[in-house]
């Protein structure tokens, strides 16, 4: 079977890997991570951590660097002498977790899934444990760190339906794969039992919750609020309307629908933050096609050019969306009303935030379910339910600060999980 992934893994390295090479030349993409990833540069910052026990901790990206940081948090708490070795498959998730995995020793890029490239990596490592964040299942690395002895656990562990799906038609391959992880610590019995429906021992799995409380409740604060609030010359009583995480399809919606909003609250402003910063100039187009030409983007603003009157504002920087939606009075959450899942809704919610979204939310039901139950979330079928949404709910500012603050209420009741993972983890060490 590992014969034959790794003959599947070479012949698609061959198709990819002129992509790639053009991605790097021309955008600049995967310079910093290329040569870390196939093992390069980072065995002397492993080699030079100071002795005692070790855990690897990874997270995939941004999100997943989320779900860790108050994990790490509480597990530096709870064990002061280990050594934390973060790591992170994306720039941008690596840029993150400098930015917020305070506990971590050493800071690296997980290696590309060849065996003596992972070998290297691992051995190099020396940890005791090897935690992973959410679900990315690496099958030569899975089965190396059980050749080393390294344990292997799984925390805030979620397979979306999508994912769910296409695991089940390989079964039988991802079982042999499930094997060689110790424990998995799930965040909701969905998915506990999905995973054990893929493979996965059920005496390995239990349910411990979603981490991403933690860290979104840990985030929030006036002093974050008032920072972006200063970058984006924001003046008294301003009122944004927050369009997060769009996809394609969805910023001409938002447009359509911040023009009704002008109609009857001429005072309104946009902040558009796409979920991929590349589409930026589709972003730019469009606005152009509605004949929005006050705009500014915020590379420009974070390169010294200061906002004044225009009233729309495209966030073309990783890493915001979070503080961008404590300026909101009015929330759509994207990736929902085209067909990609959803998007993360419990970052407005945290802000205490009323949330729009589409009905495609299947990598957040659980969360969804959480803030409709108390009206911060409201799920819209198109254009013209946002839109009519949008204008009733502003006509009552006192529902949406009550709405709201249910939503941010939910998000606390909800805190407690990275703990848990913490003490899931101590158990290895």
């Amino acid at each position: 079977m590992y014969i034959l992934y790794n003959i599947i893994l070479f012949v698609a390295a061959v198709f990819i890997a002129p992509y790639f090479l053009l991605k790097m030349i021309f955008a600049g993409k995967y310079r910093k991570s290329i040569i870390p990833k196939l093992g390069g540069r980072q065995t002397k910052i492993l080699t030079n951590l100071k002795s005692g026990p070790r855990v690897w901790i990874h997270a995939v990206s941004v999100g997943e660097v989320t779900a860790a940081a108050p994990i790490v948090a509480s597990l530096r708490m709870k064990k002061p002498g280990v050594k934390i070795i973060f790591s992170t498959s994306t720039e941008t998730g690596q840029e993150m977790a400098h930015r917020f995995i305070k506990g971590a020793d050493a800071f690296i890029y997980f290696p590309l899934d060849i065996p003596f490239v992972v070998r290297k990596i691992i051995k190099s490592a020396n940890a005791d444990v090897f935690v992973l964040v959410e679900t990315e299942l690496w099958p030569n690395f899975l089965r190396v760190c059980k050749e080393c002895r390294m344990k292997t656990l799984m925390v805030n562990g979620r397979i979306s339906s999508r994912s769910y799906k296409r695991y089940l038609k390989t079964a039988f391959f991802w079982r042999r794969i499930l094997d060689n992880l110790d424990e998995a610590g799930m965040i909701s019995v969905v998915d506990a039992e999905r995973i054990k429906a893929i493979g996965l021992d059920s005496a390995k799995v239990k349910v411990l919750g979603n981490a991403k409380y933690d860290g979104l409740a840990a985030m929030v604060s006036p002093a974050m609020q008032k920072e972006i609030s200063l970058r984006f010359n924001v003046r008294e009583d301003e009122k944004f309307f927050v369009a997060g995480s769009t996809h394609e399809g969805e910023e001409k919606i938002v447009i359509s629908v911040y023009q009704d909003i002008l109609k009857r609250y001429p005072d309104f402003k946009l902040i558009i933050v796409p979920r991929h910063i590349e589409r930026t100039n589709d972003v730019v187009n469009l606005l152009q096609q509605a004949t929005f030409n006050d705009f500014i983007k915020l590379s420009d603003i974070n390169n010294g050019r200061l906002r004044t009157d225009e009233r729309i504002i495209i966030v073309d920087v990783i890493g915001e969306l979070f503080k961008v939606y404590s300026l909101a009075t009015i929330v759509y959450c994207g990736g929902s009303l085209v067909p990609k899942g959803g998007q993360n809704i419990l970052e407005a919610a945290a802000w205490g935030k009323v949330i729009f979204y589409g009905p495609s939310m299947e990598d957040f039901s659980q969360e969804r379910t959480l803030l409709e139950d108390v009206g911060c979330g409201i799920t819209i079928r198109s254009e013209e339910e946002l839109s009519r949404g949008i204008i009733t709910l502003l006509s009552c500012p006192d529902e949406i600060i009550n709405r709201g603050e249910k939503g941010r209420e939910v998000v606390l009741a909800n805190i407690g999980a990275s703990a848990r993972y913490a003490d899931l983890i101590g158990k290895y060490i």
